[in-house]
């Protein structure tokens, strides 16, 4: 199967699998043939407005059909897709639009409590680029730059008769860049990581050729389109194949189990702690997950009492893969052939054509079985960062290789060992200490429903482990009882001195625990005495502090 640009994809679907469908979203259900010829009119209605090859064009709305149709038709129209988080503010959204370049956004007039065009109408007089408003909602009030969204789809449905749009088909190349997705990084300003049709088609291909996937398959995306997760490994995944894509459009558990039963989903894929609240629901309620095959759990460690809770409760033979958005996202895998341990303790082996390798501080190569930075090398390597070649320099080298700033071991059968984060590391007493490590551990006592572990100031050891834990019951389970339960078990420099009882973490949008916020919020509260150092019971038996 020839990796083919997205606009190609599409066709190639509308010809093999157009009836088929393609997006289940709600009450509304597209076969790849309608959503091709959707596609099709919004490039060229996207041309008649003035889009240029190479064009920016921001989206900013929810899971939802309009997101897929803008997917493919930026695509075909030889622009280049600027997603933006449902949950930005008007100071966020300012800071992407103008960096990107975008001279037009579609966007969803309001969602929820979020109103994405009256925030944007408030900062437009900043964004001198920006021409082009186009707003998928109900009377929309068109004039001064704002176009209604199928409108303007209806005004392209001319598309089999126009030259302009046949050509800007032709010129689209698998090596352009059709996307430049923002980086929620932890410190600095976001930066656009610039991918091709390549990077992620064929990314896409081969993630679903691992969950071996078929026409026959429906996925449930819960994860959002904004992302890699949603957008490469939801929509471009199944569009590889035929697959339906069924999006969800915010995270509610309960939502999410609701339309696995509803539409007979087979694959869902998520990151752990929304796996995590998906169980929880079934702990109280019944829903019929049996329908599902596997999916992809991904975008922060995965506990091993997780993806054994997901295989045995939900029936799903849920698959790990690792990966970053700089790398298109995936780089390795878990497989179906994997024995449950190993599928438990790894993120798999790296796909087809992607080389792997641990660094030391240098970057010189490690021998099998040392912790040291992971870097890649492949196709799947990002064109570079948006406008900041020193920060692509940085990232990767002259050879290619990306470097993660994931910490990790790889043994002789190329199985891969996420251990944590390098930034994440924490160091007590001269000893290195992994923060995954002391989760996955944390996670195998019963009354744990999540925990989050980070390194704080300490004056005699420079830093000590605080664990801040989400229970699954307030009141059946105390500081001491997790401080007991490591000591004596892990070793000591590993064991938390600060346990904080939590609700909740500081998020990013794609699920990952904001550590460096978490870091802050914990070192203040022991700064302000709200929390404080517990000792292990054998240790004040024996008299020791």
């Amino acid at each position: 199967m020839d990796v083919v640009t997205l606009g190609e994809l599409l066709d190639r679907d509308a010809r093999e699998h157009g009836e088929n469908f393609a997006v289940i979203d709600g009450e509304k259900r597209v076969t790849y043939a309608e959503l091709r010829n959707m596609a099709n009119s919004l490039a060229n209605g996207l041309i008649k407005l003035g889009i240029k090859k190479g064009d920016k064009i921001a989206i900013w709305m929810q899971n939802n059909l309009e997101w897929v149709i803008s997917w493919f038709g930026i695509a075909k129209a030889g622009g280049v897709v600027v997603p933006m988080d449902t949950w930005y503010k008007s100071a966020e959204a300012e800071y992407i639009i103008d960096h990107s370049d975008s001279v037009a956004i579609i966007l969803a007039d309001r969602f929820e409590k979020y109103k994405f065009l009256d925030m944007l109408m408030e900062i437009r007089h900043k964004l001198g680029k920006l021409k082009h408003i186009i707003v998928v909602g109900e009377n929309v009030a068109e004039g001064n730059g704002i176009v209604d969204f199928y409108k303007l789809m209806e005004r392209g449905k001319d598309w089999e008769s126009s030259e302009e749009f046949k050509k800007r088909c032709e010129e689209n190349r698998v090596d352009d860049v059709t996307f430049i997705l923002y980086t929620s990084g932890t410190t600095g300003r976001p930066k656009g990581v610039m991918l091709t049709h390549y990077n992620m088609v064929r990314n896409a291909r081969d993630v679903a050729r691992q969950l071996r996937a078929t026409e026959g398959d429906k996925y449930l995306i819960p994860v959002p389109f904004s992302h890699c997760f949603g957008c490469v490994l939801g929509i471009t995944a199944a569009a590889n194949f035929g697959s339906t894509i069924v999006p969800v459009p915010k995270f509610d558990p309960e939502l999410v189990l609701k339309t696995i039963e509803r539409e007979k989903c087979t694959i869902v894929h998520g990151v752990p702690t929304m796996f995590i609240r998906e169980l929880n629901v079934l702990e109280n309620k019944k829903y019929d997950t049996t329908s599902l095959r596997t999916g992809i759990m991904a975008g922060a460690p995965c506990p091993v009492e997780v993806v054994k809770a997901v295989r045995e409760k939900m029936h799903c033979n849920i698959l790990i893969a690792y990966g970053l958005t700089e790398a298109s996202p995936v780089i390795t895998m878990t497989s179906f052939e994997d024995s449950d341990e190993i599928r438990a303790e790894t993120v798999g082996r790296p796909l087809p054509d992607i080389e792997v390798r641990i660094v030391d501080n240098g970057r010189k190569p490690l021998p099998y079985g040392q912790v040291g930075e992971l870097a890649c090398r492949g196709y799947n390597v990002m064109k570079g960062y948006y406008k900041m070649p020193e920060e692509t320099r940085e990232a990767v080298d002259e050879e290619g290789w990306l470097y993660s700033g994931d910490l990790a071991t790889m043994d002789e059968k190329k199985y891969v060992r996420i251990v944590g984060r390098k930034k994440e590391m924490i160091i007590v007493g001269g000893f290195n200490v992994y923060p995954r490590e002391i989760e996955e551990y944390l996670h195998t006592h019963p009354m744990i429903q999540d925990v989050a572990v980070v390194g704080v100031p300490d004056e005699d050891l420079g830093e000590v482990v605080a664990a801040a834990i989400i229970p699954k019951e307030r009141g059946k389970i105390t500081e001491q009882d997790v401080v007991d339960y490591c000591y004596g078990k892990i070793a000591s420099a590993k064991v938390p001195r600060y346990v904080v009882f939590v609700d909740s973490y500081p998020m990013t949008s794609r699920g990952k625990v904001q550590k460096f916020k978490l870091q802050e919020i914990l070192a203040n509260m022991i700064k302000e005495g709200r929390i404080k150092k517990v000792v292990p019971t054998a240790v004040m038996k024996r008299g020791g502090g």
